[in-house]
């Protein structure tokens, strides 16, 4: 497998976890999205979106991060991501996607870019807009996890899953820009349970070998 992606993008942040969760080893190719080589045409014939990440298996290309990492729960079941029960696997994903569909499209680089070069704000402005939208998400996942007895030591028991792969990322754009995170002790209880382990620490952006 070889892994197309930025060292500061959390959605490929998410698939670097769930590689290293299932101890699967991909090649790393960097893509330098603040530099455009997102839309070389070479890479545009792997993902004609123009994003990270891109994950090559054989000759097939996937993209987008949560359909990457279901691939790898489907292909490469244990340790499993999902629970068993159908309930509980809707739980873990709608907290996944408060994650991924409600408060990271707002906030990623594009969005951000085209606030500042577009729409001429300022970066102050900007950086209120992220944390606001952090918060509006937040607050829903911290009473979506703090209510729940499915809660564990992780988002849902106590092992890592589909939603902690998500989370985690998340947080770390969060800490970037200074979002207040004390009114979510259970995220950050979660987070830290997290970052104890071995395969979120080999993932983080400091590590990977385009961090600047």
């Amino acid at each position: 497998m070889k892994l197309y992606g930025f060292w500061r993008s959390s959605a490929a942040y998410r698939v670097r976890i769930a590689l290293n969760l299932k101890g699967l080893d991909a090649e790393q190719s960097f893509v330098h999205l603040r530099k455009g080589e997102q839309r070389a045409p070479d890479f545009l014939t792997l993902n004609p979106q123009g994003l990270v990440p891109s994950l090559i298996e054989g000759d097939r290309a996937f993209t987008q991060s949560l359909a990457i990492v279901e691939y790898l729960e489907e292909t490469h079941p244990a340790p499993a991501f999902l629970p068993k029960d159908a309930m509980a696997r809707a739980r873990v994903r709608a907290l996944a996607l408060a994650i991924a569909c409600d408060i990271h499209p707002l906030n990623n680089l594009r969005v951000l870019v085209y606030l500042k070069r577009e729409m001429k704000q300022e970066q102050a402005t900007i950086d209120e807009w992220y944390r606001h939208w952090v918060r509006e998400g937040f607050t829903g996942i911290e009473q979506m996890l703090a209510t729940s007895k499915e809660t564990g030591k992780f988002c849902h028991g106590d092992a890592p899953g589909l939603a902690d792969i998500c989370l985690v990322p998340q947080i770390y754009n969060a800490q970037r820009l200074a979002c207040d995170l004390a009114p979510y002790p259970t995220i950050m209880r979660i987070h830290a349970a997290c970052q104890a382990l071995a395969a979120f620490q080999n993932a983080a952006p400091e590590q990977q070998g385009d961090a600047e």
